[in-house]
């Protein structure tokens, strides 16, 4: 989709703030022009976030509409997560037809995304060619040379002449127009990279040269499986617009662009700060159905409450020396530091949704009512487990009460702050990145220690 150009009249981007509300009115007039032109005026994170507001009927709806170019831009502007989901309910020759318009490394990226029986349903429904193409991306690790290069590259024979090439861009100018064509490749006949030439090299030369005479030899290339540490190394070290990509026969397979290496960057450090914060299987984001959101974040809570346990099991060796109050000691740090686990995960989606313009800081009620929704099922479970814990152990079922009880509130309050802190932090213009943790850990320890205490104190006799 072309960028809006300075002198155009105000666009529908202009008149509402709500751009997923005038997406489901052009969605329902079933205008596919109406909609191409609406979405052609906004932004593309206002698509990828009109996107995310609607609902599955609708997104399927409108890219049922929408024709396979236009729906691939579409698909452009959201996250490969996101475009996996929306493609993987279509039918298959119907998400076929919409792959078919991407680059080739787009293509696998959102194969990569689905499971293997509905990627290999969509890989049926493709043109040949372009299949086994797919088919072989799928084989290289996402992060090699492998997995971040494209098909679309020009390559000829060497013992061709510049007028045979100038013939071919003439004779493929619509096709090549989608490429980004900077350097020409020169292959054999058993297509083995030989040399490559800039695209100026033809401009000057008698159009009978042979490209061997022009071409540069035995010029850069990574090999299939370099990493991605490699390729960034690389374009450390050298400027270039791409490089070529060769197996161990050096036969070209690709090329890899600059702009991939950085993109695949960004996304690792997206994935390790993801990590770190308990945000697993992949992207999160609040308009996944809730309780597959709450699966993914319990996988690492559950595992994040044993190894509490396991670290309190040093203070539990002295039970028999401590008098019945003072075995929620054992607890208090583990409801502080669960619940700022989960307050956490709720910070690291909500920066993830401000840097790719799905949230809005003006939007604070939306994001507490979806966090503190899926902060009581959460918090239930760990409640529930952490107070079972703690009757097993002492056999009194007002300590698994008191102990549960908090940790099931102080969850809820913390997922509810972690959503809300990075977006009040946006709009006072401070970094959500650098105070939100601390803030959220400050704010979940005090509140931790408050609803134990107090808890207790209504049961004090009993415990």
């Amino acid at each position: 989709m072309e960028p809006l150009e300075a002198n155009k009249e105000p666009t529908l981007e202009t008149k509402t703030d709500k751009p997923w509300e005038e997406l489901a009115i052009q969605i329902n007039s079933e205008d596919p022009e109406q909609i191409t032109e609406f979405l052609d005026s906004i932004s593309p994170s206002d698509t990828a976030l009109a996107i995310s507001r609607l609902d599955s009927e609708q997104q399927n709806k409108l890219l049922t509409i929408l024709a396979p170019e236009d729906a691939a831009a579409v698909i452009e502007d959201v996250s490969d997560t996101q475009g996996a989901d929306l493609i993987e309910d279509l039918p298959p020759e119907q998400a076929a037809a919409i792959l078919e318009e991407l680059d080739s490394d787009h293509i696998a990226d959102l194969l990569g995304e689905l499971d293997e029986e509905d990627a290999n349903a969509i890989i049926e429904q493709m043109d040949p060619e372009e299949a086994e193409e797919a088919r072989q991306f799928l084989t290289y690790a996402a992060d090699t040379a492998g997995g971040l290069m494209i098909s679309e590259y020009l390559d000829f024979q060497a013992e061709q002449k510049v007028q045979d090439v100038l013939d071919d861009l003439q004779a493929n100018r619509e096709e090549y127009a989608d490429y980004d064509v900077q350097y020409l490749y020169v292959t054999d006949e058993n297509d083995r990279l030989q040399g490559v030439l800039r695209m100026r090299d033809l401009l000057f030369p008698s159009r009978t040269t042979k490209l061997s005479s022009l071409m540069i030899s035995n010029p850069y290339k990574v090999n299939v499986d370099d990493s991605l540490e490699d390729l960034r190394n690389f374009f450390e070290e050298h400027n270039l617009f791409g490089v070529p990509v060769v197996d161990a026969e050096a036969k070209l397979l690709g090329i890899v662009l600059p702009e991939a290496v950085e993109e695949a960057n960004q996304k690792q450090s997206t994935q390790q700060f993801l990590g770190l914060s308990g945000i697993v299987g992949g992207e999160e984001f609040r308009s996944m159905p809730l309780l597959a959101r709450s699966g993914r974040r319990l996988s690492w809570l559950s595992l994040n409450i044993v190894l509490n346990i396991v670290a309190a099991s040093v203070i539990a060796i002295y039970q028999d020396t401590l008098a019945a109050a003072i075995a929620l000691a054992v607890f208090l740090p583990m409801v502080s530091d669960m619940s700022g686990c989960s307050g956490n995960q709720a910070v690291a989606v909500s920066m993830r949704e401000l840097s790719l313009g799905l949230v809005r800081p003006t939007e604070l009620l939306r994001v507490l009512g979806k966090e503190a929704s899926l902060g009581v099922i959460n918090g239930l479970a760990l409640g529930i487990l952490l107070g079972a814990i703690a009757f097993l152990w002492k056999g009194s079922p007002f300590l698994g009460l008191v102990v549960g009880g908090a940790l099931a509130v102080n969850t809820v309050v913390a997922v509810s702050l972690g959503g809300a802190i990075p977006l009040l932090l946006k709009r006072v213009k401070l970094d959500p990145a650098l105070v939100s943790s601390p803030l959220l850990t400050t704010v979940t320890d005090m509140c931790g220690f408050f609803f134990v205490l107090s808890f207790a104190s209504l049961v004090l006799d009993k415990l």
